[in-house]
Parts: C-alpha cells; sequence; structure tokens
C-alpha cells in the first residue's frame, strides 16, 4: 500500500515520510487510533516506503519487486501477529498468527480498515476471546533472528498489543528495546491504556486520527461484510432499554440486561456496549444543543430527541463511565449477567434518583 492509498490522516502519513528520509526511524511505533481509523493502512504503507527502491516524490514507487510483494502482503522480510486461538478453520492445538495468516491478508487486502470484530469473523473465532500468547514471541524472536532476505528493514507489524499477556510480553521486551540492525517493530492498539507498560514505554507513540465524515463513508464501502444486521439488532436492543428505563420499567430492563449478557460472546457483549456507549454520546450531543455533531439517521431522529429529553444532564456521563467499567470487566472474565444487572440497575437509578 502506497501513502497515497491511505484514506485520511495526511498529517501523519507526511509525518512518518518526514522520518523516513530523515534517518530517524523509531525502532518500536506504538500507533493508537479509534477502531478502523487507518491506522493498520500507514503501518503497511510506512514498511513499503522504507524498503521502497526508488521512492518518489515522498511515496513508495509501487512497481519495485519490494513494493510488488507489499501490496500482496507476501515480503518475507515483513511479519504479521495478531490475536489468534483455536478455530473451525485450522487443525493447530497452539495456533500462531501463521497459522491463519492466508485469512489475515485476504481481509486486510479487501480492506485494512478492518475492526477486531472483522478479523475475528474472518478467521472463524467469532465465539472467543483472541490472545498473543507465548508461542508468538518464539516465533517473532526465531524469525527475527535470520538475516534478512531483502537488503531492507524487517518489521513486526503487531496489531492489539493489549491482548498480550504477561509472558509474551516479557520474551519480547529485550527484543523490542535492542532489536537487530534495520528492525522495526509497529504495534496497532485501540487501547493503549491497556497496554503493558514494560512495551508502552519503550516506543514511540504515533497518534492516528478519527476519520472525518466523509472519509469514514470512504472507509465503509471497502467493508465485504454486511453489518446492517447486527447495527438493527443491537439499535433495537438498547432502544427497548432506554425506554424502559425513563417509563420506571425495571423488569423490562433487566430483561434487555439478560438480552445482552446472553449475546453468542463476549466480543459480541463488547461490541454491544461500545455500540450503547456511541448511542448515550449520540443523546449528550442532542442535549448540549449539537444534534450536527450526534449524526442521527433521519428514521431515529423521535427517538434520540425522545431521550434527551427524558435523560436528566449528568445520566449521559454517569452511563458512559459505567458502560467502560462493563467492558473492562468483560475482559477480566467477570460473570456477563451480573455485569449487565448491575449496569440496568446503575441506569435504572440514574435515571429515577433525580
Amino acid at each position: 500500500m502506497r501513502f497515497a492509498d491511505v484514506i485520511g490522516n495526511a498529517e501523519v502519513a507526511k509525518a512518518l515520510v518526514s522520518m523516513a528520509d530523515s534517518g530517524r526511524v523509531a525502532h518500536a511505533m506504538l500507533m493508537y487510533e479509534n477502531e478502523g481509523c487507518g491506522a493498520l493502512a500507514l503501518a503497511l504503507a510506512y514498511v513499503q516506503y522504507l524498503n521502497c527502491a526508488h521512492p518518489v516524490n515522498g511515496d513508495s514507487c509501487g512497481e519495485c519487486p519490494s513494493c510488488r510483494q507489499m501490496s500482496k502482503l507476501i515480503h518475507p522480510d515483513v511479519h504479521y501477529v495478531f490475536p489468534v486461538n483455536k478455530g473451525p478453520k485450522i487443525s493447530d492445538d497452539k495456533p500462531t498468527s501463521e497459522s491463519y495468516i492466508k485469512y489475515w491478508r485476504e481481509l486486510a487486502l479487501a480492506n485494512p480498515y478492518f475492526t477486531e470484530a472483522d478479523l475475528q469473523r474472518a478467521i472463524g473465532i467469532e465465539s472467543k476471546n483472541g490472545l498473543i500468547a507465548v508461542a508468538e514471541a518464539k516465533f517473532i524472536i526465531n524469525t527475527l533472528s535470520l538475516t534478512s532476505v531483502a537488503d531492507g528493514y524487517k518489521a513486526v507489524i503487531l496489531y492489539l498489543p493489549e491482548k498480550m499477556n504477561q509472558e509474551t510480553a516479557n520474551r519480547l521486551l529485550k527484543m523490542v528495546e535492542e532489536p537487530p540492525e534495520k528492525t522495526l517493530f509497529i504495534f496497532i492498539t485501540h487501547s493503549p491504556e491497556k497496554v503493558l507498560q514494560t512495551i508502552f514505554s519503550r516506543c514511540q507513540s504515533v497518534r492516528v486520527m478519527p476519520l472525518t465524515k466523509e472519509e469514514a463513508a470512504e472507509v465503509k464501502a471497502l467493508n465485504p461484510f454486511d453489518d446492517s444486521e447486527e447495527y438493527d439488532r443491537f439499535m433495537d436492543l438498547f432502544a427497548d432499554l432506554m425506554r424502559a428505563v425513563v417509563s420506571g420499567d425495571l423488569q423490562g430492563a433487566l430483561e434487555c440486561g439478560e438480552m445482552a449478557a446472553a449475546l453468542e460472546s463476549r466480543e459480541k457483549q463488547k461490541a454491544f456496549c461500545t455500540f450503547a456507549g456511541q448511542c448515550i454520546r449520540k443523546i449528550f450531543m442532542i442535549q448540549q444543543n449539537m444534534p450536527q455533531i450526534a449524526d442521527v439517521a433521519e428514521q431515529e431522529k423521535e427517538f434520540y430527541d425522545e431521550m434527551a429529553q427524558r435523560c436528566g444532564k449528568g445520566f449521559c456521563a454517569r452511563t458512559i463511565t459505567n458502560i467502560e467499567k462493563v467492558v473492562a470487566m468483560i475482559d477480566r472474565n467477570v460473570n456477563s449477567k451480573i455485569l449487565f444487572c448491575d449496569l440496568v440497575n446503575r441506569m435504572y437509578l440514574g435515571i429515577w434518583s433525580r
């Protein structure tokens, strides 16, 4: 991928080009983004530029052997690590990213702006938590200890380092801190606060900015998956929950909480929490007389206007904080029924304790 093909974040791309041209290439970089905003696309373009034989006008040529290999994600000196688990698409008892590399390439080539849910769906582990286990560290260390195939940079692009356990981080630490010459690590995270401090502190941080409305629409058009069914499902559940809460129907609200807890995987439960948080933010924006920022669909305008009127001014901030706590507890394998029951109770009290 060339920088010219990246959607949005032109300033970040310019900074990466400047780093490469000046020779100030960080051996470890942490790119943090809101999910789906293009950190992977930027990382791919950056590595391609570093290894391009004939860069021109601040971009890779796209035609040399290195660029052609990068365009197919098959460059022998560029390796990809991402959260995995056992699934029906492979037979490995202890899978690594290499076990699923075929599916990673297919997904990243079709849409380098994919989400974690897209990745899990692509590799067939929708009902499980993806992890970066110690086997990945062993693979990386062994691979980087070998001489590079081409005369350029060796790179490891590690997607979601927050999914890395302590043992994996400890194994990688020395390599990240003192990598072989012309070797770099690029970590792509959606939750920098969850990245282990031992890794975070050894990286140069780069903030990938959110996309504009137009850029987001352009990215959405690349998505090979149709998420409209899931959107409708989550919207119906959220709307039922909010209507029950503002109407004083605690039993109905608790039933909605049970439905959220019964979603087929913890990742789906987290996805619903993320969706609910976005909906609460829309309510807050309308309360602040900024409907243009809320970006509410016309068919949902009546619902959001009603919720904005019936929710107190402090409700949205408290609820978003409580939702974020639920997501953190889901990651720690706390019982989902308890979490969503508690969330519903807090939302109910947040409305009726005024």
